[in-house]
């Protein structure tokens, strides 16, 4: 049997309910009841989220742990914990990258963490090492905002369960119910019940914050796609020169010290 029949069966019992009395409170068929704990279904995302709700659990304790009388919760960290994160794998069993195009940014508001809607995503794989360990997505971005990253490109994220260990001056798609998927750099570090600063590498733009309870989702962008190439680098300047003249002065002079 899996977890999720063995936990509702044990939990129904410890709250004192029949398996009627238990469908009525979910407001559903006892007969669902029946097949959740002898493990001839599973309950769909949405009834997944109000059972364990119900019972002050997360819905990936409810799923993944064991629990009984001496199990107990684990302690959640700063910034972690925030929510189930839904994947998709393929014939052999391993994460894909899924792919969130422009046009599919809104819906993943409402769908990031609904399994049915990720694996209805475009999704691939990429033989990169650094892109084996851990959970990936990709996002298609829009705007200059990003400089010199052009709009169109997809910048492939990392996910991060725990959002304490963003790094002030790294880049990171955050996705907030206010504004959406945006692709930037942190300002500051995340602080629980403060604002995280988002900062554009394109000057134009001005920096600004969001509130941390309007964060959905934070990805550290760990590579980049493009189809629009870089152009050659422009010819120096006088002023880049006369830069350059300075630091190679600079480093003379702090070599003849030591």
């Amino acid at each position: 049997m899996s977890n999720i029949s063995n936990n509702l069966k044990y939990l129904r019992k410890k709250k004192g309910h029949t398996q009627q009395g238990f469908a009525d409170i979910m407001e559903i068929k006892r007969s669902l009841i029946g097949a959740y704990e002898e493990d001839r279904a599973e309950p769909k995302y949405d009834l997944l989220k109000k059972i364990a709700e119900y019972f002050d659990l997360t819905i990936d304790e409810f799923i993944n742990e064991k629990i009984s009388d001496s199990w107990k919760p684990k302690p959640k960290s700063q910034g972690s914990n925030l929510r189930v994160l839904s994947i998709s794998v393929d014939a052999n069993d391993r994460e894909n990258i899924e792919l969130v195009p422009v046009k599919a940014s809104a819906g993943y508001l409402n769908g990031f963490s609904d399994p049915q809607y990720i694996s209805d995503l475009p999704k691939f794989q990429l033989p990169i090492a650094a892109l084996r360990q851990g959970t990936f997505r990709a996002f298609e971005i829009m705007g200059d905002s990003m400089l010199p990253v052009q709009p169109g490109s997809v910048i492939i994220g990392e996910y991060l369960d725990n959002w304490s260990e963003v790094k002030t001056g790294e880049t990171y798609i955050v996705i907030s119910k206010n504004e959406g998927v945006v692709y930037k750099r942190a300002g500051n570090r995340f602080r629980e019940n403060k604002e995280l600063k988002l900062v554009s590498d394109n000057k134009v733009y001005d920096a600004y914050t969001i509130a941390a309870d309007d964060i959905l989702e934070i990805w550290r962008a760990k590579a980049y796609i493009s189809t629009s190439l870089p152009e050659p680098a422009p010819d120096p300047t006088m002023e880049t020169l006369t830069q350059m003249m300075a630091q190679m002065q600079k480093s003379i002079s702090q070599l003849n010290k030591n």
